[in-house]
């Protein structure tokens, strides 16, 4: 059965949903783009002694700053409904989403297993070397970039004349494909991608939160376990706010493109919803970086004017001393 984006009555309000992604896409911009740059200098120029879960927080921060670069080029086509800029760059900017998605999934566990693992086994994971962190999130990256490759290579429909590439993201075609194919490959990204990290995110949220009644002896004034309890729970609020809904509308937009649900009433809402889940997910750029700000000592005491100023004034020293 072939699957289409084919306007009908049952189908989602196109230029209501053109103006949502483009209004949604605009804000999410410069918050993002500024967050995600300022996070990057600081890690890279003054938190190189911090050895808890840095290497994560820098790769998601790259994911996220990736897809901001890729936003401009994305309101420009829902503005105009047009794309001027050729099929190759409109196929890495529709995988560059999914890339980003699921690398900040992987990112956001590595974070919450890190913290968590540090805070119930500290004499083991505190002196854990940085490479090992730099050997996972490359496994990461690899992993990632090959699992989502599925969703531009389903929008490659050989057939199509070039004329679709007036066209991109959502509204490019469908390549057919069998519905058992469809129905497995839903899964395994519904199950891998989302539903496993999610529920080791919720295992460390839980282990963090039941440290806190234990007694340990390097921790006596649990300031360190509450300090990994915020950052543990706000990577799982980033979850549940930005990934939930766009993976419980997944599968369901799977069978409405397909045909599989007929009630138009209940189509409708599942095409309506889509978008907004999808603007959610993106809104995970805006997100993240609270996890740096609010949950990590060394980055809010760096980002301060006053130790700016003294870096400064040290960096200067060592220059004309």
């Amino acid at each position: 059965m072939k699957m289409s984006n084919d306007s009908s009555s049952c189908s989602d309000d196109r230029n209501a949903t053109n103006f949502l992604y483009a209004v949604m896409y605009a804000i999410i911009f410069v918050p993002g783009l500024i967050a995600n740059v300022l996070a990057l200098w600081v890690f890279h120029a003054y938190v190189r002694e911090t050895k808890r879960a840095v290497i994560f927080m820098i790769n998601l921060a790259i994911a996220d700053l990736a897809q901001v670069l890729s936003l401009p080029l994305r309101i420009f086509y829902y503005l105009h409904h047009a794309w001027p800029f050729g099929s190759f760059l409109c196929m890495f900017c529709f995988y560059l989403k999914y890339v980003n998605m699921y690398a900040s999934i992987f990112f956001l566990v590595c974070i919450s297993v890190r913290r968590c693992l540090f805070l119930i086994q500290p004499f083991k994971y505190n002196d854990c070397k940085r490479r090992y962190d730099v050997y996972v999130s490359i496994v990461g990256w690899l992993l990632v970039g090959a699992a989502c490759l599925p969703f531009p290579l389903m929008r490659l429909d050989t057939k199509s004349n070039s004329s679709h590439f007036n066209s991109c993201f959502a509204d490019l075609p469908i390549i057919e494909i069998g519905i058992p194919t469809s129905a497995i490959m839903v899964t395994l990204a519904e199950l891998t991608g989302f539903v496993l990290p999610l529920v080791i995110t919720l295992i460390c949220s839980w282990k963090t939160i039941m440290s806190l009644r234990e007694k340990n002896p390097v921790m006596q004034d649990s300031g360190e376990k509450k300090k990994a309890l915020k950052m543990v729970l706000t990577c799982s609020m980033v979850f549940l706010v930005c990934f939930a809904p766009y993976h419980i509308t997944f599968p369901l937009h799977f069978l409405a493109l397909a045909g599989r649900i007929e009630d138009c009433s209940t189509k409708k809402i599942i095409l309506t919803f889509h978008p907004v889940a999808l603007c959610l997910a993106s809104l995970n750029c805006c997100l993240d970086p609270v996890i740096y700000y609010f949950t990590t000592d060394e980055f809010r005491r760096r980002l301060s004017r006053q130790e700016i100023s003294e870096n400064g004034i040290q960096l200067n020293s060592k220059e004309y001393g």
